[in-house]
């Protein structure tokens, strides 16, 4: 049975495990972050003849250069999310938490490969199938810990940002 500390957190699953085991697993989390973003910027290039070519709807006109910067801090805060999580999960939530995480980071990083290395909005309409998973992963997170699930809601706004945009990008560029 799991009782709840006063202020509202779980005890620490593994009382023996200390500061390292907490630590692993935010670094564990960011080594899986950063592989699927790395995976996925493989496949991008914002500035290529075809992505310049897209007819793009007024209001999809930030910068090249502000998709890093929005993506920095989510890729971020989706590694503070998952080490936490981790730290306050069981076993089994654990489980749950790995596949949720895995499945979309999974995601995350073939849509890149989908939209921009493919030349086809309408494959990266597999957004759809990453909104899903973002807010599956928000669900699984928020059994675990409330504060890491609403972390990753800017999180879920930008892949729901990304969806429209390839939506419009789909409707106003049809594959060849």
């Amino acid at each position: 049975m799991r009782l709840i500390s006063e202020r509202g957190r779980r005890p620490q699953q593994n009382p023996g495990s200390g500061t390292r085991l907490r630590w692993q697993s935010y670094t564990g989390a960011a080594m899986a972050v950063a592989a699927a973003a790395a995976v996925g910027a493989a496949a991008v290039d914002a500035d290529s003849a075809w992505s310049r070519g897209l007819a793009t709807p007024r209001w999809q006109q930030p910068p090249s250069w502000a998709f890093g910067a929005v993506w920095t801090p989510l890729y971020a805060t989706i590694a503070w999310s998952a080490g936490r999580a981790w730290n306050r999960a069981s076993e089994q939530e654990r489980t749950h938490l790995v596949a949720a995480v895995t499945v979309n980071l999974s995601l995350n990083a073939a849509r890149s490969w989908l939209f921009f290395a493919a030349h086809s909005p309408r494959a990266g309409l597999g957004t759809l199938l990453l909104d899903v998973s973002t807010l599956h992963l928000i669900r699984t997170t928020s059994r675990t810990d409330r504060r890491a699930a609403a972390a990753l809601l800017p999180y879920a706004a930008w892949c729901w940002f990304a969806t429209a945009l390839n939506a419009r990008n789909a409707q106003h560029n049809p594959c060849p």
